[in-house]
């Protein structure tokens, strides 16, 4: 294939195709890195390409921010402009499924939805001074969609601290727990490092591989109904919607006062 630069196709996200790889960054530097129906698609537009494309996809943010969730200031001044949960499991799930390996390269902080882009890749390669955190608790939220993602790789007990406690995390402790595979200072060169591995790998095989393993877990697909229903039932809640506003005009957290 070469080389295809196709960032001035999408305004949410940065693709290049270089052969059998495609870098995918998530650019919406204006909001954070925040999640939007538009990136959403843009994504998904993306991965489908790579179904027949491309073997690696490597998931990139910003070097601030990799992503922090869903982008409540759009949802504040309109709700029609809230994440469809569907759309967006289905995104993940396709990052997890998909007939390529994927790859998140961490580099920014990560929150909330963020999460669940990294829970889904295959391999996570992290610069060491990330913090990842799950904030949704503090708004009356559930992080329903990221959590069968998160499971998957941490496991139920350090999901469910890391949801309750709504804290930060260091990426050491990410690394000790199992979301994070590389850690470093240079991730760029670890990124290279593995790359030259897995371009030895082919298609067929990586397929077949992602295949079977769906096989032997089918449990992203089999939480997706619940997800979604849960994750559409508390942002419907007025409540929920009124901590959101108020936390956009004011930049105050729910329990702290007027």
């Amino acid at each position: 294939m070469g080389v295809l630069n196709t960032a001035g196709s999408y305004r949410t996200i940065r693709v290049r195709f270089e052969d059998e790889i495609c870098r995918l960054q998530l650019h919406r530097p204006e909001a954070e890195n925040t999640i939007n129906p538009l990136m959403i698609a843009e994504c998904t537009e993306v991965l489908g390409i790579c179904h027949q494309s491309a073997k690696i996809v490597v998931l990139e943010g910003l070097p601030e921010v990799f992503c922090f969730g869903a982008d409540f200031e759009a949802v504040a001044r309109d709700p029609s402009n809230a994440v469809d949960p569907e759309s967006l499991y289905r995104l993940w799930h396709q990052l997890a499924t998909g007939p390529f390996v994927s790859i998140a390269h961490v580099q920014g902080k990560v929150n909330a939805g963020g999460v669940g882009f990294v829970a889904a890749a295959d391999i996570v390669i992290c610069d060491e001074r990330v913090p990842f955190s799950l904030s949704e608790l503090l708004f009356g939220l559930i992080p329903a969609c990221v959590l069968p993602f998160l499971i998957k790789r941490i496991g139920a007990s350090k999901a469910h601290y890391l949801t309750l406690m709504t804290q930060p995390i260091s990426a050491q402790q990410a690394l000790t727990w199992g979301l994070v595979d590389a850690l470093g200072t240079d991730t760029d060169n670890l990124l290279r490092k593995h790359l030259l591995r897995l371009r030895r790998l082919n298609k067929p095989a990586i397929t077949r591989y992602k295949n079977f393993m769906q096989l032997m877990d089918p449990s992203l697909s089999r939480a997706a109904g619940d997800a979604v229903r849960v994750s559409q039932e508390v942002f419907a809640d007025e409540d929920n919607r009124r901590k959101i506003a108020r936390y956009v005009e004011t930049g105050k957290f729910p329990w702290e006062g007027d």
